[in-house]
Parts: structure tokens; sequence; C-alpha cells
């Protein structure tokens, strides 16, 4: 794939100097200085016109800046705005390139046909429903209305509660993913689902009642906005050739990110014309698990016919040391368009693996170094850290909390806002102070049979006493309870002689049948509760443990502080995910022990670890000035049972000359 892609990438003498020939020409009616603003590769770009263009724009290489300059180079040609069809996968990018462009040209720009995806089809639908004999008042369902109908039609279908069935919010996600990978749900369910194999044809069958059930009301989800534009493009050809001369010029960015369901209207929107900018990143596909499909960016030459490809790789972000290590990255990739990020930015400071004993001394260690970065005269604000999910944060952000660093985190629930952390920390609570009744409240909740009404009986007896006599409770509810209250009262006794490791691990023995039928996702919230159960392991006194855990959560005062006053610094703490497409100065890289980052998971798939390997060229190419990457050497993995030690597999032998190594484990 590589070898035929770099054939196809080849700009022969001839065909450069022809575009700069035609520049010439007609460059001095331009009212922009497109050749004054704009490197060769990006010039080129914008200056294309006919036909299908992909341009493969590496990170911080100016990607929307081609656009901006490409929509304003078509309107100055004489291309009326509406002409212009712009798709972007948030409306801020699309009102943020639009904004730029009116700045280079004019305010033409702003009438250019730009939104998501989703947007446009919304526009496209409500004008042509009658051609798919729906009405054009049509309402559009948020994520909780769906789940709603969903719930109702479980309701109907199923007088008696079924065991094991899925919750409405994961038959949503079944049915989502089915749209957008265009996979059957029935494969949905064998792939990412398999605990709910049992019940296959009962998923089906609700999923075909809620087809049904929102046609019948004229209710459309979030995905069916795109299901119906492409069968409005496939089954109407008049109309098709109509939408599609109508868009004479259609931009895409982020092409990486599609779906295949996407990559289809894009192709029936270009159909007449065929004159397709697709715009995006290989190397920076890194959201499969939202259904985008990374092969789409290697398909657009056999979906277009003589596609021109064209590669953006001059970097305005990162130093030349920081891009040798990216490079170096993202070239172990097994399928890639072949490019090497290269920049004007020199600098002595290289790029630095830090090898730490434990996770404690790795939060230590990046605190220092922020404090070291803040002398240096580096805003707070221009500081990140990020990690390949949030649960590797928990340690870093309690002793930022300590340090008084004040921190915003993006990406994901903090520790202590997930419910199953909840549930597990007020049953610590009650062990420590049983008069919590905010807490007790909790976990009776959890507990089968028991609602509001029972609560309210029952928490007299219960209060400031752990052992009770069961006799005094409910008949009905003895049975239920007495798991409970045999645990609490166990481990409230051992408080003074257990470890609060050990005390944790107990009762996460007891939480754990409560959280497989409580969550269907049990499998990923296990690791929680293995990530807390290695946290404990920190601390010699439960009451210190709960308190450092139960800062409301370690960083709800510094979010409070933001709702009042966006403008004070905080450092960033965010997933990779989250982070793409942002920059700052310096960057940390937490957690890059292998097993973790790449995940296990992801092993045994060639797809996945090139995933994983994308996700960690997309956080190296955040920093621009300094970049530091952190492991520690004694992660325990509850779910392996193994200790986790070695550097993430993405950095080994890589030369001590782009990336060097600090070993502060005697620290």
């Amino acid at each position: 794939m590589s070898k035929d892609l770099t054939v196809t990438t080849e700009i022969k003498p001839a065909h450069k100097k022809y575009v700069l020939k035609k520049r010439d020409a007609v460059g001095k009616n331009y009212k922009v200085n497109y050749e004054q603003d704009l490197n060769e590769k990006q010039l080129e770009a914008v200056m294309a016109n006919d036909g299908a263009l992909l341009v493969i724009a590496g990170a911080g290489s100016g990607k929307t800046k081609t656009l901006t300059y490409r929509v304003a180079r078509l309107i100055e040609d004489g291309t009326p705005p509406e002409n212009i069809l712009l798709l972007t996968f948030t409306k801020k990018a699309a009102h943020e390139m639009l904004s730029r462009a009116s700045l280079v040209l004019d305010e033409r720009c702003e009438k250019v046909a730009g939104g998501t995806f989703h947007s446009f089809a919304n526009i496209i639908l409500r004008k042509y429903a009658s051609a798919l004999k729906l009405k054009n008042n049509f309402t559009i369902m948020d994520r909780s209305d769906c789940e709603d109908v969903i719930n109702h039609i479980v309701g109907q279908m199923f007088t008696k509660k079924e065991k094991r069935f899925p919750k409405k919010s994961t038959l949503l996600d079944m049915y989502s993913k089915s749209v957008n990978k265009v996979i059957p749900v029935k494969e949905i369910i064998e792939n990412e689902f398999p605990q709910f194999e049992h019940c296959t044809d009962k998923i089906i069958e609700v999923h075909k009642n809620y087809v049904a059930y929102k046609r019948e009301n004229s209710i459309l989800d979030y995905d069916d906005l795109l299901v119906y534009l492409k069968i409005l493009l496939e089954n109407n050809e008049a109309l098709r050739k109509k939408i599609s001369a109508e868009y004479k010029y259609i931009m895409v960015d982020e092409y990486q990110d599609t779906n295949t369901l996407q990559a289809d209207i894009i192709k029936l929107l270009a159909s007449v014309h065929g004159n397709i900018m697709a715009v995006g990143d290989d190397a920076q596909s890194i959201y499969s698990f939202r259904g985008a499909n990374y092969k789409n960016i290697f398909d657009f030459p056999k979906l277009f016919k003589d596609t021109k490809i064209i590669k953006l790789e001059q970097n305005y972000r990162s130093t030349q040391n920081i891009l040798k290590l990216t490079n170096t990255i993202i070239g172990k990739a097994k399928e890639k368009y072949d490019k090497k990020l290269f920049s004007q930015i020199e600098s002595p400071v290289m790029p630095a693996l830090i090898c730490a004993k434990n996770t404690q001394m790795e939060a230590d260690f990046i605190c220092q170094r922020i404090l070291e970065l803040l002398d240096e005269g580096i805003d707070l604000s221009d500081i990140c850290v990020l990690a390949r999910n949030a649960r590797m944060s928990y340690s870093l952000e309690i002793e930022l909390s300590k340090r008084a660093i004040p921190y915003r985190k993006f990406g994901g629930p903090k520790f202590m806002e997930t419910a199953h952390i909840k549930d597990v920390i007020s049953h610590l609570r009650v062990l420590v102070n049983p008069d919590d009744v905010i807490s007790m409240t909790r976990i009776l909740l959890l507990l089968k049979g028991v609602g509001n009404a029972a609560v309210n009986n029952i928490m007299p007896v219960l209060k400031g006493n752990l052992n009770p006599d069961i006799k005094l409770l409910p008949p009905n509810k003895m049975t239920s309870l007495s798991p409970l209250i045999k645990v609490l009262s166990k481990e409230r006794s051992q408080i003074a002689t257990k470890k609060p490791a050990e005390i944790v691990e107990e009762i996460i023995r007891y939480y754990r049948p409560i959280l497989k039928d409580k969550y269907d996702d049990f499998n990923k919230r296990e690791k929680d509760l293995d990530h807390l159960q290695y946290l404990a392991t920190q601390y010699s006194n439960l009451e210190d443990f709960i308190s450092d855990m139960a800062l409301e959560p370690p960083d709800a005062s510094v979010e409070g502080m933001y709702k009042n006053n966006i403008d004070d610094e905080a450092l960033t703490i965010s997933t990779i995910h989250s982070a793409k497409g942002l920059e700052w100065d310096s960057v940390f890289i937490i957690g890059a022990v292998d097993g973790r980052f790449p995940s296990a998971y992801s092993f045994n798939s060639e797809e996945e670890m090139d995933e994983e390997l994308r996700l960690m060229y997309v956080a190296t190419t955040r920093a621009k000035n300094n970049l530091y990457i952190t492991y520690p050497v004694d992660m325990y993995d509850y779910s392996m049972n193994m200790v986790l030690s070695k550097p993430s597999r993405f950095l080994d032998n890589i030369p001590d000359d782009i990336l060097e190594l600090w070993d502060i484990t005697e620290g």
C-alpha cells in the first residue's frame, strides 16, 4: 500500500512548472496574495480546480489555513459561494474556517454552505422530505429521547424483565454502531458485545420495532439524518443530480474520521462533477470507537478516479527535535501514507522518556517539572498532561491538589464522579463514619428490592450502628441486607489492623456482583476498581485515603473557579482523544507503560495496535517545545495479575539522539 501511494504522490517537475506558470498568468487578478501567504504545497492545494484532490495534512501543517484560502480562491475565481460545500465535524470548525476566509477575502465567504454532515443532512431532508414520504416538520430526538423510546418498546415487548438484557443506553450504542459502520446489528453484537449473544434475536426485534416506531411518529434520531440522506441520493437520480450540481465544489475536513456511511454520501454528492477535496491525516485516525473507518482515506483514490494527492509536510507547531521523534513513531505504522514532517523551528531541547519508580514518583516529577516550567516563564495554561485514558491521571490529580496547582480535566469523568467509584467510596465512608446517612442511603439503594420507602424504614435501625440485630429489620429485607451488614461489620472491626488496600479489596469483592448486575459495561468499569485498589496501596491509614480521594472531586474547586472566571490560568489534563487538534508549549504523556499504552487488549489485533500507535503519534505532536513521556516500573494490573514495568513498545529502539532517557527511580 505505502509503495503504491508514494508513487501516486510524486509531482513531476513539468507539472510543478505548469502550476507556477498558471499562477503567474492569473495571480495578478487576485485580491489575496496566495503565493506570499502559503508555502508551495499549500499553494498547490489551494490553486487546484476541478477533479478529486486528497490533501494529506500532517500535524501542525496548516490544514485549516489551506481550506480557508481555497474557499477564498474559488470565490475569487467566480464560483458563487452557495455552490461551495464545506463539511466539517463540528459547527465550531466550520464557523471558524468561514470567518477566517472572510477576513482573508470578504463577507462573501460567509455565504458558503458549511457545517457538519448532520446539519447539512437536516437541511436537505427538510427540503425534500416528501421524496422520502417524511413530514418536513419531523422531530429530531436527542440521545435521552432515543433511550426513552427504546425503554418504552422493551417494556411493551417483555412484560417480565429479561435476564442479562442490555440496558437502553447499550441498545442505542449497538444500533448506532450498526448504522454508522453499515454492519448488521448481529455482527455488532458478535464483535463488540459478545456478552449479549444469548439474546441477539430479541435485540434485533427491539431494533425493528424502534425503527418502525420512529417512522410511524415522524421522528428521527441523529443517525437517521445520514441514513435518509443516503437513501434520498441513491433512490432519486434526478434529485441526486440536482443536489450534486448545486454544490459544484465540495470540501471535507478531517476525512480520516469519516465513517462508511459518510464516505458513501460524499461519493453520491460529488457524482455529477467529481470536484471533491478531502483533507485529512491517516496518522491521526483515532476514532474507530465512534465508528470512524480509517480505511476511507486509503480508499479515496479508488472512489474517485484520477485523484491527485498532495502532502503538507512542513510543520509550524513543533521543534525539529520533536518531529524527529514523531516521524520515528509513525514510521512503525503498518499502513500509511509515507510522509516526513519537518520544521524550521530549532531548539537544543530534546524529548525525554522518564522512568519512575511508581505512580507517586511519576506524579511528583510532573508537579516539580511544572513548577520549573513556570519559573522559566511558561504559562500554566500552555502546559498539558495527556493520558491514554482518564483513569491514568488519578494519582496526579491528587498530587496537584495537594500542591494547589489548578487544573482542568477533559475527556472523561473525574474519578470521584464515576458512579461505580462513588459506590465503593460510599462503603468506605460508612466504615469510617457510620453516621454518614448520605453514603448509607446510596449503598442501600444498590440492593435489590430496596427503594426509597424501604430506606426510610431501615435507616433508623442502621444509623450509627453497623452491628444491628437483624431481627429488628423488616423480615422481607433481611435476605438482601444481611451480606451488606456482615461485610461492613467485619471490616469496621478490623480498620485498626488491616491495611487500606486490604479493606478496599474486601469491599470490592462484595461489590463486584452488584457492579455486574447494575452496569452493562461492567468489564470496563472493573479496571477503575483495580486502579482504586492500586491507589490504596500507597496509604497506611484508611481515613487519609478517603480524605485524599474525597476532594469533591480533587479539582472541584478549580472547576468552580473556571465557571466564574474563565480567564484564570490552569493546567490542562486531557485524554489524547480529546486533545486532538490542540497544542501546548509543554506536554507530558503520562503512564506510557506497555500494557496500558498500548492497551494489552490491542495486542492480538494488528488494526487496533496500529490505532494505538497513531494515538501515541497524536499525543507527541501536540507539543511545541517540551515533550516528556513518563512511565512507572511497578504498575500492577489486577485484570492480568502482573506488574507492568516496560515502557511503551512504540518507544523501543529509538536512538538516544532522538529521545533522551531519564531514570529517576533512585530519586
